[in-house]
């Protein structure tokens, strides 16, 4: 563990020393990606800074307190307790940080909500899911942004993407990556039956424009008439855009604005979080057995929640603990967000002080 701590470090104090250099500051992308890997370590290195700095300081205590001199003697001793305090919850908060996620402290994330089985009824499930998570970021004072969606005749959505902005906004939203079913009655049900329908969820760190650049050449822009429910056309100019990325495939499109080049400038903005989440599921999977996420993968297939509605009870499969169901869907999804952070903050620090 000592070791890995000082590795971290040392590293830190290099890319201090590229970010002031010269030769590396004429070079946009080297300077993007030494500043992102400074900015990985830095929460990491403070904190063991700090710990080094409390190990010292207790170190010093108590040789003045095994001294000779009485009245130096009884100072240290009194401040030894609460260094000795100080330094343990010190370690703790370094035990986090070695687990948490190299994105957790990103402050904007892209959300996109997709209806899966279930037709028009995962349709509404995912607009009760917007509605559930527009509520959770007024509540949590976060910023929410609509970039594009694909509306149903009944008022439901074939998909959402959302921009959402804020303090701690990917650390608590990234564990919403999943699939999400829900169990009710729906309104076009004439028999009381209740029928199952899915929709899924991913949550990914949108980067800063230094850190994944994007010419115009490595994508093909198709220009359209925007559309709303039923495929009626609701625009008579082609201001709608979908991008498609030539090396991936990657396919993202953007109409809610009635701009084309607030369209192409929101739908740049997607594109550019899905080459990121791209890569960083890539670097993830090389270090997979090393280090894997405990409380869930984030994969779009797994299954981590239901929503049973005549039980009014929401269940987190990953966690297997139930919630109240309308709480959370009228806001109140830090509930269900607190334990999650907390249930894998308990594993991380078993497996990290498994492997000391």
């Amino acid at each position: 563990m000592r070791d890995e701590l000082e590795e971290k470090l040392a590293r830190f104090e290099t890319l201090e020393r590229d970010l002031a250099d010269p030769v590396i500051q004429a070079d946009p992308p080297k300077m993007a990606a030494v500043a992102r890997e400074h900015g990985v370590l830095a929460r990491v290195v403070s904190r063991y800074r700090g710990l080094l700095d409390l190990e010292k300081q207790v170190a010093e205590n108590r040789e003045l307190a095994a001294g000779d001199d009485d009245e130096l003697r009884s100072l240290a001793e009194a401040e030894l307790e609460e260094l000795e305090v100080k330094r343990e919850q010190q370690w703790e908060t370094l035990l986090d940080s070695l687990g948490a996620d190299e994105d957790a402290d990103r402050r904007r994330c892209i959300m996109e909500l997709r209806a899966g089985t279930g037709g028009d009824e995962a349709a509404l499930f995912v607009r009760d899911l917007y509605e559930m998570y527009r509520r959770c970021a007024a509540a949590e004072g976060w910023t929410i942004e609509l970039l594009d969606a694909s509306p149903t005749e009944l008022g439901g959505f074939k998909e959402i993407v959302l921009g959402i902005s804020g303090d701690d906004v990917f650390r608590r939203l990234e564990f919403e990556s999943g699939g999400h079913r829900v169990q009710r009655v729906p309104d076009t049900e004439t028999k009381g039956r209740i029928h199952t329908s899915a929709a899924t969820v991913a949550v990914m760190p949108e980067p800063e424009d230094v850190e994944v650049s994007i010419s115009p050449d490595e994508y093909r822009k198709d220009l359209f008439c925007a559309s709303g429910p039923g495929g009626q056309h609701v625009n008579k100019t082609a201001s709608a855009v979908r991008l498609t990325h030539l090396e991936t495939g990657i396919v993202v499109q953007c109409q809610d604005e009635k701009s084309q080049h607030k369209n192409l400038a929101k739908a740049l903005r997607v594109l550019k979080t899905r080459l990121y989440e791209r890569q960083r599921q890539a670097e993830h999977d090389k270090r997979a057995s090393a280090r894997k996420s405990l409380v869930g993968s984030g994969d779009r297939s797994q299954r981590i929640r239901t929503y049973n509605f005549p039980q009014n009870r929401l269940t987190d499969h990953r966690i297997n603990q139930s919630f109240t169901l309308d709480q959370v869907l009228a806001g109140r999804l830090t509930l269900v967000l607190d334990a999650l952070i907390e249930h894998e903050r308990a594993l991380i620090r078993s497996s990290v002080q498994a492997s000391a």
